[in-house]
């Protein structure tokens, strides 16, 4: 099925979220003249500015939305989201929309994003039979490199040029402490340097979670050789449970802690100057497209998480 949004709107959209010409023309598999001039003419159509575009902006200077903008995202971004529900509904009533499908997730994503998807799209599809492997984020890249799943779900990126990567969802780790450490007490954010001072526990070598960490740590000026990894763990769970424990502290995604943050066996602690967000990303072998069942997921997930941070 093609896709139902209106093109321009989605081009819109895109531009809004990247903030960058340049980076919605890589994301569109457009030319960057070709989203200018979309934009302009949807400008033309609204008869209003939707983007303060600074000097040099065509060549990647971030732009902004104007207020204009900003309205027009919000009614976009809601109609996206319903003709999402209208393909995913729509393509529920074909035939088509049955056989084998295996996905690949990493290790949070298995857990904590997809089960509640997974259930609600194999009762609109009940025809389709579902194989899952999980691993992190450099062994689904693999698998779906080697095409032994035919859509994977990963955390963290894709570090190699053989898969095709398409955003799912928007991410943000955060800083956990048990609610017997010092930390969980702070009414103020921690400074950089503090980090210094804590037993950290960390994703294991190659999980997604543990690059976008040291990335984000690395661009905040702390190398990680001057922390105490007390720890690497093959799981986010097992990180939680660690610090439920008291062994540490750990960043994690802010989809596993639902429940901890219920309980009140944790709690986030902020971090001056560090922001760590990623995306959950599909990826599938290069050079493929998605048809039948995978394709239907694909859609089906999107739709999903459409209203999610």
């Amino acid at each position: 099925m093609d896709d139902l949004e209106n093109f321009r709107l989605k081009v819109f959209r895109t531009v809004a979220r990247e903030l960058s010409f340049r980076k919605a023309a890589e994301v569109l598999h457009l030319s960057q003249p070709a989203v200018s001039q979309q934009v302009r003419a949807l400008e033309e159509a609204t008869g209003a500015r939707l983007f303060d575009r600074g000097t040099g902006s065509g060549h990647g200077t971030q732009i902004a939305l104007t207020e204009a903008g900003r309205v027009l995202l919000g009614y976009a971004t809601r109609a996206a989201k319903v003709l999402a529900e209208a393909e995913q509904t729509l393509a529920g009533l074909s035939a088509g929309v049955a056989g084998e499908l295996h996905i690949g997730a990493s290790t949070t994503v298995a857990q904590y994003v997809l089960p509640h998807i997974l259930g609600a799209f194999l009762r609109q599809y009940p025809q389709v039979r579902m194989t899952m492997t999980s691993g992190n984020t450099e062994a689904i890249a693999e698998a779906a490199a080697s095409e032994t799943v035919m859509l994977g779900i990963i955390e963290g990126p894709a570090m190699r040029r053989d898969v095709a990567v398409q955003r799912m969802v928007r991410d943000q780790m955060v800083l956990v402490a048990g609610m017997q450490h010092p930390w969980s007490a702070r009414k103020t954010g921690l400074a950089l340097k503090e980090l210094a001072e804590a037993r950290l526990l960390l994703r294991e070598q190659g999980s997604g979670s543990r690059r976008v960490v040291e990335r984000a740590l690395r661009g905040a000026g702390v190398a990680l050789r001057t922390l105490d990894v007390v720890m690497e763990l093959d799981s986010t769970e097992a990180i939680v449970s660690g610090v439920e424990a008291g062994l540490g502290v750990g960043f994690v995604s802010r989809w596993a802690l639902r429940k901890p943050l219920q309980l009140g066996t944790v709690k986030v602690v902020r971090v001056e100057g560090l922001k760590i967000e990623r995306d959950f990303s599909f990826v599938r072998a290069a050079g493929t497209e998605l048809s039948g069942a995978a394709a239907a997921f694909q859609r089906f997930a999107l739709a999903a998480v459409a209203g999610s941070p």
